[in-house]
């Protein structure tokens, strides 16, 4: 965390954390704002946390959360209005600082001379020079004009993203690419079921984005606002204009951590964790360490959600710690499911069983998180009975893994892309767009049945990409996806029960079934978890090398 001086009442950051707190405190800071929505990010603290924790050092916190590119004129009269009233100095941040650093040039707008504000702005390290047309204009929204145009636009740098622009290139490497993400670091995020167990070292789920995005695409480190697919354009944060002849849509998920009362207070706190989020992933495995008795719950949200089985693969891999430790005994161990079964495809499920019943884990079906007292440490739940009523169970614990419910991103869900549940709307074989022939999607975000994984992604980039350059006249037939979805459902250390399935959860292993039978536990499963599902993800998947995954091809 660092702190960039605009003026003498004004400083604006990144992102920061409740631990940087006492720096600030110590930096003089008497007010903070954050400009930046809650869930954003994969490795984001809500600004709940900020709140408390600057509360605990006397730090007023504002929230007035401006989403990439949409920093309205409302935005900055209640910035400015902030800032007339807030003891100083004020630090302001959002995700790079960036939206902070706009907010306070707009609001200055007609205080202040435009070559003024952009030089302050430029000796802080912030570039307001796309804002100065608008700046000069008293604040006012310029007129959109195009920035760039590409052949390809991918939107997001997530596993799909980059395999998509990867298996492009791998087709034809004179393509001209775009990829849009103002991520700076990519995430192997099947990896942090293995951090919450102390398997791995989170670092080793992390890379820098530079150094994972091909080299021949254009990296466009912007927030995604709007789409106009008729003009084959993306607007960007800025009001910027990226136009397409082909758009790929893969942005992933948003985790809604609000939805559950109370949770954002006490993430990462009072027994509290997650391992959806990177920063929570080792504070899991610190709990399971510490845990010597008493009730560990672990919670399930209503489908659809990335990777249905990582909330069981906590649980089974905390339970095998305390067994193997001795500590079993004296853990109460409870798993509060939203839906009514284990796991959705039935073949695995005797497997999974065995491990419920060795663990003597309690399952609750059909109850879904609702709020979470922290430092009570009670956690409420709501059920709807077969009569319509709702009923509520309060369980107290000492341990509470959760999972937040999960959509797709604002800007998709309220885009003309999105089908009337918000996801982006395919044709669940091609991958392309019901409506605008020119777009594609995959991964997460789109409606398309299948389980919402990394192993999915890896198996559409391939068909998106052949489909792609089909419509352009590169390539003859027609590429179709089957659905398929991998969860190596860590049941214990050491072992794994591979699911592999297709859409309608028709079973369809990789491998031969005398080498790895994936309805039953395996070690050799577990080796592919450990030691070889990672080094694909980083040197195959990511750069276009389609082992086991090429497309079928029709016609």
């Amino acid at each position: 965390m660092k702190i960039r001086t605009m003026t003498a009442d004004m400083s604006v950051s990144a992102q920061i954390a409740a631990s940087d707190l006492p720096a600030i405190r110590a930096a003089g800071i008497r007010t903070i704002i954050c400009a930046r929505p809650d869930a954003e990010g994969s490795d984001q603290p809500g600004f709940s946390e900020i709140e408390a924790a600057a509360r605990d050092h006397g730090i007023e916190a504002h929230y007035l959360p401006v989403e990439p590119g949409v920093v309205t004129d409302a935005a900055c009269a209640q910035f400015d209005d902030l800032m007339s009233k807030a003891d100083k100095p004020v630090l302001a941040y959002c995700r790079t600082g960036m939206r902070a650093a706009a907010l306070w040039g707009l609001s200055e707008a007609s205080k202040r001379p435009l070559p003024e504000i952009l030089a302050v702005a430029k000796a802080a390290g912030y570039d307001l020079g796309g804002l100065g047309r608008r700046i000069a204009n008293g604040g006012k929204v310029p007129v959109q004009i195009a920035e760039a145009s590409h052949d390809i636009v991918i939107v997001g740098a997530g596993a799909a993203g980059i395999a998509t622009a990867s298996s492009l290139l791998a087709r034809d490497g004179s393509l001209d690419i775009a990829v849009i993400d103002p991520a700076e670091t990519h995430y192997y995020q099947p990896g942090w079921t293995m951090v919450g167990a102390g398997v791995f070292e989170p670092e080793t789920t992390a890379q820098q984005m530079n150094a994972v995005l091909p080299r021949k695409v254009h990296w466009i480190k912007a927030g995604v606002v709007a789409f106009e697919p008729e003009a084959r354009a993306v607007i960007l944060e800025g009001c910027r204009v990226v136009r397409y002849r082909k758009l790929v849509v893969c942005p992933g998920l948003k985790l809604d951590w609000g939805a559950i009362e109370g949770l954002p207070q006490t993430l990462g706190r009072n027994g509290v964790t997650s391992n959806y989020r990177y920063d929570l992933a080792p504070y899991t495995w610190q709990l399971v360490r510490e845990l010597k008795g008493g009730r560990a719950l672990f919670t399930q949200p209503p489908m659809p959600i990335k990777c249905a089985g990582a909330p069981q693969k906590a649980m089974y891999l905390s339970s095998d710690y305390w067994q193997r430790s001795g500590r079993l005994e004296g853990i109460d161990v409870q798993m509060f499911n939203a839906g009514n079964v284990l796991f959705g495809v039935a073949e695995y499920v005797p497997a999974l069983m065995e491990y419920v019943e060795r663990y003597e884990i309690g399952l609750n079906f059909g109850y879904n998180l609702h709020a979470i007292d922290g430092p009570g440490k009670r956690a409420t739940f709501r059920r709807t009975l077969a009569n319509g009523e709702v009923e509520t169970v309060s369980r107290e614990f000492d341990m509470i893994h959760v999972v937040p419910p999960q959509k797709a991103p604002d800007f998709i869900r309220v885009s003309a892309l999105a089908d009337a549940a918000g996801w982006v709307d395919v044709d669940p074989s091609t991958l392309r767009h019901k409506t605008h022939a020119d777009i594609f999607a995959l991964g997460d975000v789109t409606n398309t049945p299948n389980a919402k994984t990394a192993a999915a992604a890896r198996k559409q980039a391939p068909v998106v990409a052949h489909n792609l350059l089909a419509s352009l006249g590169k390539l003859q037939g027609e590429a179709s996806y089957d659905g398929y979805g991998s969860c190596p459902l860590t049941v214990e250390r050491g072992k794994v029960v591979l699911a592999e399935f297709l859409y309608g959860g028709k079973i369809a292993p990789t491998l031969p079934t005398w080498l790895i039978d994936g309805t039953r536990p395996s070690r050799l499963a577990w080796l592919l978890k450990e030691r070889v599902l990672p080094p694909l993800y980083w040197r195959a998947m990511l750069n276009g090398r389609e082992w086991l995954a090429q497309p079928e091809i029709v016609g």
